[in-house]
């Protein structure tokens, strides 16, 4: 009997059969289905792909040779790191709402589906100056955005909750906006300018290298001057040491991704480097 032989119900079959995944089903003069081995090979090769995991209509494509094992392999596989990553922060937010109950309002706001970069970048767009190009603006949003971990501890869970209220404070966004006093051509010098400053910094910070004058500070000071239609001198420099260049917010926003990147160096430690840098020059 070819349910017996494939390991599955008798129903089963009726429904393989029914649904036309089983090729050389057909009936007897007695009106009786007849199955021949190439429907017990169909039968086993569906009841092992759906044992897998994947859905029957997945598993149909491939047993029909309408799609190739291996992109249903890969995509069920992609499916499964999904599903483990969402178990893993759903864990890890369990063991930080053991350490921290106080914190289950931030906590519970922030995880209400899966851990998403979404709000973060909508915090970055509120932020960066109204006027500044838009394809430089989509360049900056990609470059500050926090590499979320897939086994999270719950220290990082909650650094997540935390940068997730903070990205959603509209107010607190407008309070951090940067000012759009410069025409869209010096903003985009500034921005383009501080953006290849801070990518030379992370460079040494990832060497090791203690804030100290070079390739980094100038290309930003620079940038800095030619926002301002200045000349880079040492009167400039002062100027632009004693000024604060960000916010609070954005402070604490580079100080949440921080635990969240694990020690591995943020664009905000390149700006802190930098500034020290700056500093160091005086």
């Amino acid at each position: 009997m070819l349910a017996e032989a494939g390991g599955v119900s008798v129903k089963t079959v009726r429904y393989y059969s029914d649904q036309g995944l089983l090729p050389g089903a057909g009936r007897s003069t007695g009106g009786h289905r007849r199955y021949g081995a190439a429907d017990l090979a169909r039968l086993r090769e569906l009841r092992g792909l759906r044992a897998l995991g994947l859905s029957l209509p997945t598993a149909a494509e491939v047993a029909r040779g309408e799609l190739p094992l291996e992109r249903a392999l890969a995509a069920e596989r992609a499916e499964v790191a999904r599903q483990l990553a969402e178990l893993r922060w759903r864990e890890a937010a369990l063991a930080a709402l053991a350490k921290a109950p106080d914190r289950l309002p931030v906590l519970g706001a922030a995880l209400q589906g899966p851990p998403t970069l979404d709000p973060f970048a909508a915090f970055w767009r509120r932020v960066l100056p109204v006027r500044l190009p838009s394809g430089l603006k989509s360049a900056i949003v990609d470059a500050v955005l926090p590499d979320l971990p897939t086994d999270p501890t719950p220290d990082q869970v909650l650094a997540y909750a935390e940068l997730h209220a903070l990205a959603n404070d509209r107010a607190l966004a407008a309070a951090a906006r940067t000012p759009a006093g410069k025409d869209p051509a010096r903003l985009a010098l500034v921005y383009q300018g501080a953006d290849e400053a801070y990518r030379l910094a992370l460079a040494e910070l990832a060497r090791g290298a203690e804030p100290a004058p070079g390739q980094a500070l100038d290309c930003y000071v620079a940038a800095f001057a030619r926002g301002a239609g200045r000349t880079d001198d040492a009167a400039f420099r002062r100027e632009l040491t004693g000024l604060r260049l960000t916010h609070p917010a954005v402070d604490r926003y580079w100080s949440l991704v921080g635990v969240l990147h694990d020690g591995r160096p943020t664009m905000g430690d390149a700006h802190d480097w930098i500034t020290a840098a700056l500093r160091s020059a005086r």
